[in-house]
């Protein structure tokens, strides 16, 4: 996402606020943030798999395969027998 998408989109949303947007601006600015969400995503998933994590034995492993060693099965209940949500 460049600066200008950006800037646009913030040159959107003060327009809309005051005056309003027009069918194809509406558009523009859903397109907009759309790429700006996936920019941002993309960009955490990509900071988060660059973390490493020391466990207790001095061995190293990627954060992302220290989630899934601890995620919960999708059926899991919880120690007072109800069930996770």
């Amino acid at each position: 996402m460049t600066e200008q998408e950006i800037q646009r989109i913030n040159e959107l949303y003060h327009k809309s606020k005051e005056t309003g947007l027009t069918k194809e601006e509406a558009d523009e600015q859903a397109d907009l943030r759309r790429r700006y969400i996936q920019a941002i995503r993309a960009s955490l998933r990509g900071n988060l798999d660059s973390i490493h994590v020391q466990e207790a034995d001095g061995t190293i492993t990627r954060l992302k395969e220290v989630g899934e060693k601890n995620r919960r099965p999708k059926d899991a209940v919880s120690e007072t027998g109800g069930e996770y949500k």
